[in-house]
């Protein structure tokens, strides 16, 4: 019997819940998106925008790539902070790890589009004069260092997120389909010999979860330092890498309050992922919702109050160029001001429509955020804003990626797990006998 606030579900009734197969649409129309999108990037590379082409890639790499780890970042946090209510949505956030290995080979792919990304690469004359940046941006030197930060950060993520794995494989590894038999048999191996089962499986989530929040933080920072404030070679902002990886931890939240409407609808959970853990997720996503202006409103004021030339250059080129003011104004009204006010309430928090609908628009806010930040150093000055259906071409290419990778999880694992329910289903009544 599984308990979970008040709710009893049998073991056998969620296991039924589960099992319900995936909409006849969702495979087909991340496939179609994904293949779409390849084809338009390539068409793109054979013709004369392979410049842009590479820029839209590079805008995708540093969402998607953010949005996944910051899902597994959601598992490892409430791991660490033991945020119990949080069981049955767990293993929505931690699907999206399958983007990971992905994410590392599209990082690799980079590399052969970088001379239209990094424009010191092109001029080296640009860092020539600071002898430390141009020691810091030597063009493999920064490639390795990067490659090691995601490589031990998204290592770290598919450990973590293995020992999550383990109880359920155990568990279902019986009845699992044919095709899934030799995964679960090696997901599940030893599980049962004393001292290498549940609780040596628990301890290593423990220790990994809290080993992958300064992991996250470091990781990304670099990929911030790198692969953002690089691209304006001039510019110094101490606070963009704690701005970048704070970012993807709220696409990280909204995405889970995406997913938590779609698979509590889809498999008829409503009676155990209840309103209550929408009012959780959504005062996540309205925390912050907040602390993402917070983080910016703190760069912009140290870099204006600051007013020197090499930091004030970026913000101005933001502010007053007429092709990328109106971009900068939609970001933060995108990213702050809609969510704000659309789930400011507890209602509205409670609420799918309205929830996913603010959580939807702040996600096309940190698009746009990561736009922002990385394109108007390349390009400087344009005759019109570079943003149209290459963008959203290659745009819909990764997200059709990332969607194959999170339905190839979620067909083969349960998307809330059994154990795990049933875990806190014993505590919960451990503590109500001890009192």
């Amino acid at each position: 019997m599984i308990e979970h606030d008040n709710i009893e579900v049998t073991r056998d009734q969620l296991l039924r819940a589960l099992a319900r197969p995936l909409p006849p649409w969702a495979r087909p129309l991340t496939i179609g998106t994904f293949v779409f999108g390849s084809l338009m990037f390539v068409l793109m590379l054979l013709g004369d925008g392979d410049a842009r082409a590479w820029r839209a890639y590079h805008v995708n790499f540093l969402f998607w790539t953010g949005l996944s780890v910051a899902g597994v970042m959601f598992h490892a946090v409430v791991t660490v902070a033991k945020g119990r209510w949080s069981a049955p949505v767990r293993r929505i956030a931690e699907a999206s790890v399958a983007f990971l290995p992905v994410a590392f080979a599209l990082f690799l792919i980079e590399w052969f589009g970088r001379a239209h990304v990094f424009p010191w690469i092109a001029h080296p004359e640009m860092i020539a004069d600071v002898p430390v940046k141009a020691f810091w941006l030597r063009d493999g030197f920064m490639w390795l260092r990067n490659a090691a930060g995601l490589a031990l950060l998204f290592g770290l993520c598919i450990w973590f997120v293995y020992h999550s794995l383990r109880p359920d494989a155990a568990l279902l590894r019986p009845g699992v389909a044919e095709a899934h038999k030799d995964l679960y048999a090696w997901l599940s191996k030893d599980y049962d010999q004393p001292g290498k089962g549940a609780d040596l499986s628990h301890h290593r989530r423990n220790q990994l979860g809290a080993a992958l929040i300064p992991a996250y933080a470091v990781a990304m920072s670099l990929l911030a330092f790198d692969f953002v404030m690089s691209l304006a070679p001039h510019w110094l902002s101490n606070l963009l890498g704690g701005f970048f990886f704070m970012g993807a931890w709220l696409t990280g939240l909204t995405s889970l309050a995406i997913l938590t409407i779609f698979w509590r609808r889809h498999l008829a959970l409503e009676s155990l992922i209840t309103t209550h853990h929408l009012h959780d997720i959504g005062k996540l996503c309205f925390a912050f919702t907040i602390f993402w202006a917070y983080t910016f409103f703190s760069q912009f004021l140290v870099i204006w109050y600051g007013n020197l030339p090499e930091e004030t250059s970026f913000l101005f080129l933001r502010m007053t160029a007429p092709e990328w003011k109106g971009i900068s104004t939609a970001m933060v009204v995108l990213t702050f001001a809609l969510p704000f006010w659309l789930i400011i309430g507890v209602k509205p928090k409670k609420t799918p429509a309205i929830l996913g609908t603010a959580a939807l628009i702040s996600l096309a806010g940190v698009w746009t955020d990561r736009y922002v930040f990385t394109i108007p150093s390349i390009v400087q000055e344009a005759d019109r804003l570079p943003l149209g259906a290459p963008e959203a071409a290659v745009t819909i290419g990764f997200f059709g990626l990332w969607g194959m990778c999170y339905l190839w999880f979620a067909r083969r694992f349960p998307i809330v797990s059994p154990t795990l329910l049933e875990r806190e289903g014993e505590r919960r009544r451990h503590a109500h006998a001890s009192f």
